[in-house]
Formats: structure tokens, C-alpha cells, sequence
């Protein structure tokens, strides 16, 4: 069986890509403003000028990092099960994470999100089986800011059984978001052991690592929690206007980082991402459902798979205000050739507006495009054999196939078979069930969904020792208590 694929460089382009970006690593060098990094890239023997922050990285470091980072590793449930593979062609979604502001299902307006919007946003995912992963997807607005990070955390643990993908904003919230992963993992060893989170870490375009996320990288690796690349240059703004090039800095970011991270331990599981974008020359935006992002994120993602790096992107997202034609041109264009590119996790489930809103109902619209997609790269198998000889010379003339038994035990597995979501009966049909559009329907589907959550696992007892480590980290910030948590 072939497995569908897209790639759109040549071998030739990707060596090419790869060793203009290693020559990059040598000269101008990467920006690093985290004196750990520093002294770990000059311990190895990086030229690091002090003053400018600066590291000179020789090709042979790099090669060294990449031949000890893992080249697939796996994310745990609740239950201790390997559920999401990063590595070779495997194809996971989730949705994307850090949006500030959700869509109301009523007003179809944005605003502020709360907690109550995160929990039911969890509990829906939960429910969705087209997504593989949780998100820290909304930042709550009803805490403080400096604790968004953890909050959001704190929320989804209390909730989910999938595994997550996170990210601090901080550098001491870390500590205390690996605090409560531990607690949920069953200690530090058995999260390194049975990760159920990723970390996302970001460089800054052009090459640059801030103190921030750079240490959050290193303490992940230290701890053997998973950390994800998510490399962003702007083509045409913050990197060269074309693709290739974008593609070529996007390489020696990530290449900063696989290095950084393997200095910090040898072996720590660190994904090649990003969420990059081809800036819009005419409006001055990020746009993440135009074609030319599409192609960065399915070019690097062919850069990281030819270096044997697990793989990320954040694609299947648009940049419509509400859930329409455009939503949905967008969201579908991206997550099939995400699919179709082989990237191992998929982030931007239900996101719009240029990745900062969130909405209930694009997730399950999402989660449809998600299920063609998964369907699409599973490709054709022939079921039989003969495939179809026998059973064409049985029936002959005769269009009989609907009473098969051929037909029973093939369909489910040969169509992809769509939630009420999509309508594909008659026109009759569709007046009869009230004339809905999809909107309506997906909200339909977001209360049906709701309806079958199942509570997550955890006890009693370490539900309050989660609150006890969040609220904790909230009253530095001025609050005392945090909001109460929902059934």
C-alpha cells in the first residue's frame, strides 16, 4: 500500500537548505540571551563573544546534536497508554494553544475567555476522536497574567485523560507546571518515563533565543520532558520574503535549538516545529491559512524529517473572523497538506483570526476536515484478493453491491463516514431538519459531544494537591483563591 505524500523540495534543495543553514549557525551566529546556553555552547566549543551574546556553532556540534536527539518518542494518557507517536509519518492533531480571545457561540463576537470556557473547551476535545492531544488552548482572563500559563494547565489536568501540549511564559512558572505534571505522572522519574506533555519553546526571528524560552527548553531536557521547536519567521518581514529562504532560517533556528537542548542532556526528545507565516504585504498580517504558509511548514517539515527529527506545525487554522466559507476553505487546504506532508503532530484545531481566537464550533467543523484527512493518507488498500474479479463475475450485470456482504464489512473502512456536522442528504432532507447551516449544526454537535464526557481519572486527593501548587504560585500574584472548578 502507498502511502499518499506531498514533498516539495528536491534532495538537492534540502542538503542545500541544511548547509546554508549550518553556515549560518558559524556566521552571523545565534543570538543567545540565556547564560546557560552560553556557557554550555562554549564549553563544546562554540566561539561565544560575551558582549554581543553571540555564539559562534561550529557544523560538527550541530551534527553531534543531532545524532543523540531522538528521532521519535512517545505521549502518554492519563492512563498510562502511548497514544500520540512524534516520529516517522505519523499524523496526530490538537488544538493550537495561547488563544486570547474565544468566539461566542450566541453573539458570534469575540471576547475575553474565562475559566468556565476553558473547561468546557477541555471536556470537548475529550470527546472529539479526530483529536489526538489536548491544548493549553485559551489564556483565562479572570487570573492574573503572570499565572496564565499554569492556570491553564492546572484547568486541563483537572479534566483530561489525552496527553497535552503546553508552553510557560515564565521562568518559574515552569517549575511549577512540572510540579503538577509530576503529581499527575506519579513523580518526576515515571513524567521522564511516560511524558504526558510537550513543551512548547520558541526562538525569535532571525536567530535569536530570549532567556526565557531558551531556559525553559533546558530545564525541559534536564528533566527528560519533551520539548517542541516552534521556530516562526515571517517571510518577507522578520525573514526572506521567499520560501526557500524562510525555509532556510527556520532550519538554523531549529538547529540552535536540538543543539542547546542536547548540551543541556544528551538524548532529551525535542520536536522540529514552527508556526511561520508568509506576512501579507497588502494588510500588514500573519496569515496562517494562506498557501504560502502552508508551503514553509510542509518544506521545513521535509527538512526535519531528512535530519530524522520528530515533527510539528501548526496548520488547519484561518484567518476569518467568523466561522464561514473562507474558515473553511482555509482550515481544510492546511491540515490536508499537513497530513499529506507526514508532520507528526498537527497544531490549530478550531483557531482563527490569525491564531488568536478560539471557537467551539470550528473545532468540531475542524474535526471533521481532520477525519478526511486521517482518511486521505491511510490510502488505498486492495482488502482482497483478487480485489475485485470475483466478486464483479459473481454479481455480473447486476447492480446489486447494496446487498453485499462485501459491502457491510468494507464501507466503514473504505469511506470516511462524517458527524451531522456535514449534511449530505437531499435538499428535502435538509428542510425537513430545519434548513440548519453549519454553524447551527456544529453547535448541535458541541452540545451532543458535551453530553458524553466522561470524568477524568484523577482522585479526589490529587485534585486538591493541584490546587494547592496553583494556588500557591497565584497568591505571589495577588490572588488569594483561584476560581472554582466546575463538574
Amino acid at each position: 500500500m502507498v502511502r499518499p505524500k506531498v514533498n516539495l523540495l528536491s534532495d538537492e534543495l534540502v542538503e542545500q537548505i541544511v548547509a546554508e543553514a549550518m553556515q549560518l549557525l558559524l556566521d552571523p551566529g545565534v543570538r543567545v540571551h540565556n547564560q546557560d546556553a552560553l556557557d554550555l555552547l562554549e564549553q563544546a566549543g562554540a566561539r561565544v563573544d560575551r558582549q554581543s551574546q553571540i555564539a559562534h556553532i561550529p557544523e560538527t556540534i550541530v551534527r553531534r546534536a543531532l545524532h543523540t536527539a531522538p528521532s521519535e518518542f512517545y505521549l502518554y494518557n492519563l492512563d498510562g497508554q502511548a497514544v500520540v507517536h512524534y516520529g516517522q509519518d505519523s499524523v496526530q492533531f490538537d488544538p493550537g494553544s495561547a488563544a486570547i480571545t474565544i468566539l461566542d457561540s450566541e453573539t458570534q463576537e469575540q471576547r475575553p475567555p474565562l475559566t468556565a470556557d476553558f473547561i468546557k473547551f477541555v471536556k470537548l476535545v475529550e470527546t472529539i476522536p479526530q483529536l489526538d492531544a489536548q491544548a493549553t488552548t485559551l489564556i483565562c482572563a479572570d487570573v492574573p497574567e503572570e499565572i496564565g500559563d499554569l492556570y491553564r494547565l492546572y484547568i486541563a489536568l483537572n479534566y483530561m485523560r489525552k496527553p497535552i501540549v503546553t508552553g510557560a511564559f515564565r521562568k518559574d512558572t515552569w517549575w511549577v507546571m512540572k510540579d503538577m505534571l509530576a503529581a499527575v505522572a506519579g513523580g518526576e522519574k515515571a513524567l521522564a518515563d511516560k511524558p504526558i506533555a510537550v513543551f512548547d519553546v520558541c526562538p525569535s526571528p532571525p536567530l535569536l533565543w530570549s532567556d526565557l524560552t531558551c531556559q525553559n527548553m533546558i530545564d525541559c531536557a534536564r528533566h527528560g520532558i519533551p520539548s517542541e521547536l516552534v521556530s516562526m519567521p515571517l517571510a518577507g518581514a522578520t525573514a526572506p520574503v521567499t520560501i526557500a529562504g524562510s525555509v532556510v532560517q527556520h532550519t538554523a533556528e531549529c538547529l540552535s535549538g536540538v543543539t542547546i537542548c542536547q548540551l543541556a542532556q544528551e538524548g532529551a526528545p525535542i520536536v522540529w516545529g514552527g508556526s511561520p507565516a508568509a506576512f501579507d504585504m497588502r494588510e500588514g498580517t500573519t496569515p496562517m491559512g494562506a498557501v504560502g504558509t502552508w508551503m514553509i511548514d510542509c518544506a521545513y517539515t521535509q527538512v526535519g524529517k531528512s535530519l530524522g527529527m520528530p515533527t510539528h506545525a501548526y496548520l488547519g487554522m484561518s484567518d476569518a473572523k467568523v466561522v464561514d466559507a473562507q474558515c473553511g476553505l482555509e482550515s481544510s487546504g492546511g491540515a490536508i497538506m499537513a497530513a499529506l506532508a507526514g508532520v507528526n503532530m498537527v497544531s490549530g484545531a478550531g483557531m482563527m483570526d490569525f491564531e488568536s481566537c478560539q471557537s467551539y464550533e470550528k473545532l468540531v467543523i475542524d474535526a471533521e476536515i481532520i477525519g478526511m484527512a486521517k482518511r486521505l493518507v491511510a490510502g488505498i488498500d486492495p482488502r482482497t484478493e483478487p480485489i475485485a474479479l470475483d466478486l464483479m463475475r459473481k454479481l455480473g450485470h447486476r447492480a446489486d453491491y447494496l446487498a453485499e456482504s462485501h459491502t457491510l464489512k468494507w464501507f466503514r473502512q473504505e469511506q470516511y463516514i462524517p458527524s451531522d456536522v456535514i449534511d449530505r442528504g437531499s435538499l428535502d432532507a435538509w428542510q425537513k431538519k430545519g434548513s440548519k447551516t453549519a454553524f447551527e449544526r456544529a453547535k448541535d454537535r458541541v452540545r451532543e459531544l458535551l453530553e458524553r464526557y466522561e470524568p477524568s481519572p484523577i482522585s479526589t486527593e490529587l485534585r486538591a494537591e493541584l490546587r494547592r501548587i496553583a494556588t500557591r504560585a497565584a497568591q505571589k500574584f495577588g490572588l488569594d483563591e483561584l476560581p472554582p472548578l466546575t463538574d
